[in-house]
């Protein structure tokens, strides 16, 4: 069988990193801490996740990780 192309390799990763991301922003936005708390740690283990696996460059990852952290911080 053929080779998988990058998009297929990656989506399977990089798809619920864009959601998590995603949602942790948007419970943000809302005011509501707790369920952005939430979606940052699955937004952040899958930022690793998709580090590990060369979908994304560390540092990359860690720009995002910080972005979402300052968004949760403000909230405090």
């Amino acid at each position: 069988p053929p080779h998988p192309t990058a998009r297929q390799r990656h989506n399977p990763v990089t798809a619920p990193r864009r959601t998590h991301e995603r949602n942790c922003l948007r419970a943000a936005e809302a005011g509501d801490a707790e369920k952005a708390t939430q979606y940052a740690k699955l937004a952040n283990r899958q930022l690793d996740k998709a580090v590990s696996k060369g979908v994304i460059h560390k540092n990359q990852a860690k720009n995002r990780k910080s972005s979402i952290s300052k968004k949760l911080n403000k909230l405090a």
